[in-house]
């Protein structure tokens, strides 16, 4: 089985929209996660969570970023063709100029 770390982007504009959103609107959304929550449950390893404020750190020292990551989740399957259905009708998809990037998790040489 393949493990993926699952990226949830979205615009600025749509990230700040989010915020906006009146407590039954969070709420909606939290119980749209939940429920794609129980139904992608065998491929999920780690449903992870939101993401805050970005720090680009280099050797000459660190600053603030922006950046149009919103969360992340880890999960497992045996193809991408099988992620990309466990991922069909995901409710970050509700997020106007929304999209969902996968990487898959490489082992570790040695170990």
């Amino acid at each position: 089985m393949k493990k993926f770390l699952v990226l949830y982007k979205a615009s600025a504009m749509a990230f700040a929209q989010m915020m906006k959103a009146t407590p039954e609107e969070q709420q909606a959304g939290m119980d749209a996660w939940l429920a794609w929550g129980t139904k992608a449950r065998s491929s999920i390893v780690d449903m992870g969570a939101p993401l805050g404020k970005s720090l680009r750190v280099t050797n000459g020292g660190s600053s603030p970023t922006t950046y149009d990551l919103g969360g992340y989740s880890i999960m497992e399957a045996e193809s991408n063709d099988a992620l990309a259905a466990a991922l069909k009708g995901h409710p970050h998809f509700m997020m106007p100029d929304s999209y969902i990037e996968v990487v898959e998790l490489m082992s570790m040489p040695g170990t």
